[in-house]
């Protein structure tokens, strides 16, 4: 399937310096390869806790906290940027990218997995100091534009809210339909059930000529407000197994997810083996699984 070039669809960027081969290649060749992060961090660590960079594969890093995920994929004609972490985890994204060896202002976009604070809360200050647009789901731009939380959030009034961003630096995507961004191609799979516009990120990376397919799934947890029942709202469960299903088909060679011990990155940093543990297919049925007990709790109360 053609990408779709989204530049015509926020304000023009003012024009930024290529990346240059050898800053790209300085960056391959001296970024951690997770050691130090694995060391730093523990398992379910705090979400702002700072923790250095690190090279996934080729060119995808890690630039998140300890506790919270945020995916750098760098190119020549410029970066994007996968989620900003809470408000000041966003200081320490934008810290890890200069660590890099990359400059903030480089990024072309920012894209969300889903509508949460802890995800999505530093989107502001991402694009106040780099005038990145950002890409999100039909669903979840009037939450980033707003700061409140979707109605039909199951944790709908456990947040406080986010800083609004200012709706022409927000696009809306089509789930499904792969879009290019400074000649970086993404695919956005729709994964609604932690909240209702939330999205899993699919795209290619490669080295030494080989190449691999890199997926950011979504959270995909079934927790919610005390007063809520997913069992009330049957299409929202059928669209929340329907995600499932999705990511479970996708092509994934390396997963990652928005909390990093969710599809258990310390361990696959550990084993120096990036494609051990936790699959897409596993990361979907463990979630299915949990989806499928909150339900039968429901039923029986």
């Amino acid at each position: 399937m053609a990408s779709l070039s989204l530049a015509a669809c926020v304000a023009p960027q003012p024009p930024v310096p290529r990346t240059s081969a050898a800053t790209l290649e300085a960056a391959r060749a001296n970024a951690d390869d997770g050691s130090a992060w694995a060391q730093e961090c523990a398992d379910w660590d705090e979400w702002d806790k700072r923790a250095q960079p690190f090279r996934v594969y080729g060119d995808t890093y890690h630039v998140g906290t300890c506790g919270i995920s945020a995916v750098l994929v760098a190119g020549p004609e410029g970066h994007v940027l996968i989620d900003s972490g809470t408000r000041n985890g966003a200081r320490v994204v934008l810290s890890n990218i200069r660590t890099l060896g990359f400059q903030p202002q480089n990024l072309r976009g920012v894209l969300t997995s889903h509508e949460h604070f802890d995800h999505v809360g530093g989107l502001w200050w991402v694009h106040q100091n780099t005038g990145a647009p950002i890409y999100t789901s039909p669903e979840a731009l009037e939450v980033i534009e707003s700061g409140e939380e979707h109605p039909e959030d199951p944790q709908f009034g456990m947040h406080d809210p986010m800083h609004p961003v200012p709706r022409a630096v927000v696009s809306a995507i089509t789930p499904g339909t792969p879009i290019g961004i400074a000649e970086l191609t993404f695919t956005p799979v729709a994964t609604p059930g932690h909240t209702p516009g939330a999205l899993t990120w699919q795209w290619e990376s490669c080295e030494a000529g080989y190449c691999k397919s890199v997926v950011y799934a979504d959270s995909l947890s079934a927790i919610s407000a005390d007063k809520y029942r997913f069992t009330d709202h049957p299409d929202y469960v059928q669209a929340f197994r329907d995600g499932l299903a999705r990511l479970a088909a996708l092509d994934c060679d390396i997963l990652l997810t928005p909390h990093p011990s969710a599809s258990g990155m310390r361990d696959k940093v550990l084993a120096s083996d990036w494609q051990s543990g936790m699959t897409c297919a596993a990361y979907a049925a463990d979630r299915l699984a949990v989806l499928e007990e909150r339900l039968a709790m429901e039923a029986a109360q």
